[in-house]
């Protein structure tokens, strides 16, 4: 039977377990589905006597909601609650991927470029293609430039929409692009 209140660590939010709890009513939740308005010591004798611990689940409610439970068990199933949620969030995030095209860019090197730009789209990702300005190169005419970041787009072999159209960036001017939609 552990006592208190749990600080905030490796097992998530801070959670009050038996006499931690500050409500002296609670909705107590048993393990077979069931609830029952308590008072807050009958409900720890009722804990104690199953030799299990009484865990503060929703402080906010009206009255708060309890469980009798195992805080052992408790904590991984919680646990392993948020390592699922972390990985469906790391599976559905989108990478942007980068690909950077100077001025003096082999026609060879744009479409290896290409190539790979494609690879990325068809995974999934999306691709920001960057036109690496420096120097004097900055001043060149803008139609000009834009022509030659426009050159990487027939060259790719999976279908694509423009997320961003042209626009400055640190470095130069970039676009970005996924694949397109399927319906």
């Amino acid at each position: 039977m552990r006592r208190g209140k749990k600080k905030q660590g490796d097992y998530g939010p801070q959670v009050n377990i038996n006499e931690g709890i500050r409500a002296t009513e609670l909705r107590v939740l048993s393990d077979d589905g069931s609830s029952e308005i308590m008072n807050k010591r009958d409900a720890i004798k009722k804990a104690q006597s199953e030799g299990l611990d009484l865990i503060e689940i929703s402080a906010t409610a009206k009255p708060p909601i309890a469980k009798i439970t195992d805080y052992g068990q408790y904590q991984y199933e919680q646990k392993k609650k948020r390592k699922e949620i972390k990985a469906k969030a790391r599976e559905s995030a989108v990478e942007v991927k980068s690909i950077q095209v100077k001025v003096g860019t082999g026609d060879a090197d744009i479409r290896m470029k290409a190539a790979r730009a494609s690879e990325w789209l068809k995974q999934g990702d999306r691709v920001k293609i960057e036109l690496f300005l420096r120097g004097r190169v900055k001043y060149l005419d803008k139609k000009f430039l834009h022509d030659r970041l426009h050159k990487v787009l027939p060259l790719l072999t999976e279908e694509y929409t423009i997320v961003e159209d042209i626009k400055q960036s640190p470095k130069g001017i970039m676009m970005l692009i996924e694949a397109k939609k399927k319906k």
